[in-house]
């Protein structure tokens, strides 16, 4: 069997409401969403990331900004093609940031990519407006009794990944545990890539349970590969300042507590999210204001860029929930 080595990208904007992801889409809809993918040809480039540019701008016309190297995808069967038996592909991740602007999107449109709000993936991550309905009402009940249709051991090792990963109890619910909880209601067949991937496995909790789907599901494991960079991006804002990255050059406070509050899936208090920003000196005043924001002129600001010379780790410590 040979080895192929591939590159996908998580392509993440700001949105209006939430991140977006670009994603390759399928105008008949006949085809589930993917990330921009292509194979590392070493006669052709040096290295994966200028092979991943490159073929990110030939499938959207979108130019990258920052990027970084994610994690390597190498399980077995998890690209392959119907009648595929002689190739294993491992992929490597990457995160990437972009500001597009009004021409790129009509290229990306003529490309057959598009932006989607990561939530629309990854739905049961968005906290910002309380505790998701869905957590109780699908994944829970669903979770649970893939829980009991265990024994022994294996039930209560369940038990405890629910706990953990889903903050329930008196365990507090984590928002970069991203990852973890899509692996367990993969593991549970509660997503469609499982139901995709194991068709005939039929289960007694998952025939109990309401019909609407837990997000939109990709092609192979390229939710995965969403869920790997929505943690990576939760935690980086913690300790670098890439919310930036995804920032206009001049903002106010309130378009930046709002990205902050979108990546992060959990509402801020306003007051002391301005004290937090305040006191990193992550920001300085440009002197101007805008009235773009409906009510009394609101200060703009600017990334102050020195505070990288400055500190090792400047970042938003957000706390805990």
């Amino acid at each position: 069997m040979s080895v192929e080595i591939g590159l996908n990208a998580v392509v993440v904007a700001r949105g209006p409401q939430a991140p977006m992801i670009l994603a390759l889409t399928d105008a008949a809809g006949a085809r589930r969403d993917a990330l921009p993918f292509g194979p590392f040809d070493p006669q052709r480039h040096r290295t994966f990331e200028t092979s991943l540019r490159d073929h990110v701008e030939e499938q959207t016309a979108l130019s990258l900004g920052y990027i970084e190297q994610l994690y390597t995808f190498g399980d077995r069967g998890r690209h392959r093609e119907p009648g595929e038996e002689t190739k294993h592909l491992v992929s490597v991740g990457y995160l990437a940031l972009a500001r597009p602007d009004e021409e790129a999107a009509s290229r990306l449109q003529e490309a057959g990519a598009r932006w989607r709000d990561w939530y629309a993936y990854l739905p049961w991550e968005d906290w910002r407006a309380g505790r998701p309905g869905l957590i109780d009402a699908v994944i829970l009940p669903g979770l649970s009794g893939w829980a009991e249709a265990a024994e022994g051991d294996r039930a209560a090792q369940r038990r405890a990944r629910m706990r953990l990963a889903f903050g329930l109890d008196d365990i507090p619910w984590d928002e970069e545990r991203v990852l973890e909880r899509y692996e367990l209601l993969y593991e549970a067949g509660l997503v469609g890539e499982a139901l995709a991937d194991r068709p005939g496995e039929a289960t007694a909790w998952r025939a109990a349970l309401p019909t609407a789907p837990l997000g939109r599901a990709m092609q192979h494991d390229h939710r995965r590969i969403v869920a790997t960079a929505i943690a990576r991006l939760r935690a980086k804002i913690k300790y670098r300042p890439v919310v930036f990255e995804l920032m206009p050059p001049d903002f106010t406070l309130t378009a930046l507590q709002t990205m902050v509050e979108a990546i992060s899936g959990r509402h801020l208090h306003k007051q002391n999210f301005r004290r937090l920003v305040e006191g990193a000196e992550l920001v300085e005043p440009t002197g101007a204001s805008t009235a773009g924001t409906g009510g009394r002129p609101a200060a703009l600001f600017r990334f102050r860029r020195q505070i990288l010379e400055e500190r090792p780790a400047p970042g938003l410590k957000l706390g805990s929930r």
